[in-house]
């Protein structure tokens, strides 16, 4: 791969979210915490891939690409090694989704009870344009002030309280579209659907 395709390829659009995560930077504090995890991995230094990317997304909400650049110094790798795991995985993602990241699952039994209605009304309470969604390679929406995006997921794993979703790290089950409102505005206090603005 060639060193301009490469580059659009780590690079990190800008979205509306970038604001509420602070920008990549190499700390003590997030050498030590890489150093414990390679600790685990005392054969191959590539296992901690993984473990390291999931670190710098916590910390810093998405992989930019000086992140990206960096776990690969620490795993003594070439850039396209690590590129290749971050653009497979979807949970992985190399732009910041809004304040509040909202994942609706989409498989089977949450399809049939109702979690595209679901996606579709919040999606038009938050202002979020989906259309240039791609399942895959770019599969968030952020809202336009930045507090909102959604994504769909596959399975969150409790097909019998069908429709859920995780707002950020919390679970939702039995989510109707009737329902999407109290669940934005129980996340956002200062949200009020009564003023149609998608964004406040």
């Amino acid at each position: 791969m060639s060193h301009s395709l490469l580059a659009e390829q780590t690079a990190s659009p800008e979205t509306p979210g970038t604001k509420y995560f602070p920008p990549f930077e190499v700390t003590p504090g997030l050498e030590t915490e890489a150093a414990e995890r390679l600790t685990h991995y005392p054969a191959s230094k590539r296992s901690a891939m993984l473990p390291l990317l999931h670190l710098v997304q916590q910390k810093f909400g998405y992989l930019s690409a000086p992140a990206i650049r960096w776990v690969a110094g620490k795993l003594d790798l070439e850039l396209i090694q690590v590129l290749e795991v971050v653009s497979f995985y979807p949970g992985l993602r190399q732009s910041a989704p809004g304040k509040f990241h909202i994942r609706v699952c989409r498989t089977l039994s949450c399809a049939m009870g109702g979690s595209y209605e679901l996606m579709a009304r919040l999606c038009e309470l938050t202002g979020i344009d989906r259309s240039q969604c791609d399942a895959h390679h770019d599969p968030i929406a952020v809202s336009p002030c930045g507090n909102f995006s959604v994504e769909f997921v596959e399975c969150l794993a409790s097909c019998g309280t069908a429709p859920v979703c995780m707002v950020n790290d919390d679970f939702h089950e039995g989510v109707t579209a009737d329902q999407a409102a109290a669940l934005v505005e129980q996340k956002f206090p200062d949200f009020r659907v009564a003023t149609h603005a998608g964004c406040p």
